[in-house]
Order: C-alpha cells, then sequence, then structure tokens
C-alpha cells in the first residue's frame, strides 16, 4: 500500500537546478555562479560555509527554494519581480515541490541532500525585496538541507527523491 510520503514524492517528478547562488560573509553581497561542489556535512564550497571548511552541524548547510514562489512573493510583496540573488538562497529549484518533501533525500546533480526542514525569512527581506518583503517571504522561504554526500552540482542539473 502506499503511503502519503510515496503520493508526496512522484518519482516521474523531475525538477531542475535554476540558479546556484553563493554568500560570503554574513553582510557580503551574494552571487550567482554556474557551478558548485557540495560538501559532505559542510555545505557549498563557494559558499560561506564552504569557505570555512568546517564540519557545519546546522541544518542549514544548502538552503533552496522553488523558483514557482518568486512570482508569488512578487506579488505579495507588490513588486515586479523578485532576484532570488537578494533571498540568499544557494539553491533555485523549479519543478518539484519542496515543501511536500521535509524530510526526504534528494539527488541534486551528483550531490546527495536531505531536505530538514523550512528556511524561514529574516527581517534583511524588507532590504532585498522592500517592504512587505517579509511578510511575502513567510511560507515561501524555501527548504534547509543537509548534505549526505558531495559532488559537483550545475545550472539545469535534474533535481529527484532519492531512493
Amino acid at each position: 500500500m502506499r503511503t502519503i510520503r510515496d503520493l508526496n514524492a512522484p518519482p516521474h517528478v523531475v525538477g531542475r537546478v535554476e540558479a546556484i547562488i553563493v554568500r560570503g560573509a554574513p553582510r557580503d553581497p551574494a552571487r550567482r555562479i554556474e557551478a558548485a561542489q557540495a560538501l559532505a556535512g559542510i555545505g557549498l564550497a563557494e559558499d560561506r560555509l564552504g569557505q570555512r571548511g568546517e564540519a557545519e552541524l546546522s541544518t542549514r548547510q544548502v538552503t533552496l527554494v522553488q523558483a514557482e514562489h518568486l512570482a508569488v512573493i512578487a506579488q505579495l510583496a507588490r513588486v515586479p519581480a523578485v532576484d532570488p540573488i537578494g533571498l540568499r538562497r544557494n539553491l533555485v529549484i523549479a519543478g518539484i515541490n519542496l515543501l511536500a518533501l521535509k524530510n526526504a533525500r534528494l539527488q541534486v546533480g551528483a550531490a546527495l541532500l536531505e531536505l530538514v526542514g523550512p528556511c524561514q525569512p529574516c527581517s534583511r527581506m524588507e532590504e532585498a525585496i522592500g517592504p512587505g518583503g517579509y511578510a511575502a517571504m513567510r511560507g515561501h522561504g524555501g527548504m534547509t538541507a543537509r548534505v549526505l554526500a558531495g559532488g559537483p552540482i550545475r545550472m539545469g542539473d535534474p533535481v529527484r527523491v532519492a531512493t
């Protein structure tokens, strides 16, 4: 018999990496890159956690946001568009419902991630999006993940639930 978990992640649904975004120090601007190296237990090598090179016990080793939610956030914030770089999430993923996959393992390119929980917005969303940005992001901030197995992640890579 199929479980609710099976219904949340149909095996034929495959998403894709739409953007890879990394950050330096907490107040440094984020930037978009074409490829990144996921490091097991750490995060993305090109991101601030990866640059430290230390095992990170945090559940926020990698952050992901749903590409389809960018338009919703823009509409709720009453702005023409939302630039994902301002959201400072590492991966923008399209075509697969991340919120339905809490605790699931995702194959993202050659890396294996475990979705841990929601990625709540911070007050900086008021700066990034404009007035109302924080409220617009509530429920649309994406997910946090741990890196279980490292490997390269590239723009356009497939994203699928690992079995």
